[in-house]
């Protein structure tokens, strides 16, 4: 199928947005598709915050978003908008990082007064990067993941669903997707 780049711009270690992500993964995965997770944090901060393009680490996170299909951005909300740690990466790759690329955004916070930070903050700056496609999206409340014993997560059940839905559309969409050139 397709290959995946799975991306938290979560700055937590114990993050519900990684969390929610590498279960979203699991079901990427069942169905057929190469999953590679990043999670942000992960980077280093000195090359993140001084813009280093040429970093080891800055080249292989560029790298993984060229060698994928189909790209997850998983933020929390903060202050109304995504997180500033997926702010620095996306702003160090190139402007058309995501061009042919299908994308899904999530977000997960606090409150639904920041439901619409995807369409109104993430969407915008995605859509910019010149992506063939930005499947639906969608918000998650932090009260409805719940983080069990052993790390894992119980998403509420209408929340999962509508998960469900959007990430199903979102392979539906990659497997729908024909590589550039291709007849039609």
């Amino acid at each position: 199928m397709a290959t995946v780049l799975s991306v938290s711009g979560s700055p937590s270690p114990t993050s519900r947005t990684a969390r929610l992500l590498r279960d979203l993964d699991s079901r990427l995965t069942t169905q057929g598709h190469d999953v590679v997770p990043l999670d942000v944090r992960t980077l280093p901060p000195e090359a993140l915050l001084h813009a280093d393009f040429g970093h080891p680490a800055i080249v292989e996170a560029t790298a993984l978003f060229e060698r994928a299909d189909g790209i997850v951005i998983g933020t929390p909300v903060y202050k109304a908008a995504y997180s500033g740690l997926l702010k620095s990466l996306l702003d160090l790759l190139p402007q058309y990082a995501l061009a042919g690329k299908t994308v899904l955004p999530l977000a997960t916070g606090g409150t639904t007064a920041h439901v619409l930070a995807i369409d109104y903050a993430l969407r915008p700056v995605l859509a910019s990067m010149g992506p063939a496609h930005i499947t639906p999206g969608w918000f998650v409340l932090d009260k409805h993941i719940e983080v069990r014993q052993d790390g894992g997560i119980v998403v509420e059940p209408g929340t999962r669903e509508a998960l469900d839905q959007v990430t199903d559309q979102f392979s539906a969409a990659l497997s729908e997707r024909r590589p550039l050139g291709a007849a039609a």
